[in-house]
């Protein structure tokens, strides 16, 4: 009788193959809502211009705390590479849309 070998597990985690569809909808969004629960983090956006008063989320996200800690973290990365090459980006010292649309700026 042939019994095959354990096979040994792989070093690292195996690569997983991320494709972008060609038609994928883009969202803009300068505006963000972001809520949470004990085991959810969900985040809504949409765009406002100068002048509305009203405005409809048209894309929400929810993950779990632990992969939206993850994703901050990809962020910070990715925004100083982004200021590495293109340099510092300000944030505005005085009160306006950033403040109204994203909670208070640092």
């Amino acid at each position: 009788m042939n019994n095959p070998l354990p096979v040994p597990p792989t070093s690292g985690p195996t690569p997983i193959n991320i494709e972008i569809p060609n038609d994928l909808a883009v969202h803009y969004a300068n505006f963000a809502l972001i809520m949470h629960t004990p085991s959810e983090v969900i985040l809504n956006f949409t765009s406002v211009l100068p002048g509305m008063t009203k405005a409809q989320i048209d894309t929400r996200i929810v993950m779990t705390p632990l992969h939206a800690k993850m994703m901050l973290n990809a962020l910070a990365d990715n925004l100083q590479k982004y200021e590495a090459q293109f340099g510092e980006i300000k944030l505005p010292t005085d009160p306006g849309l950033a403040t109204q649309f994203f909670g208070h700026t640092k």
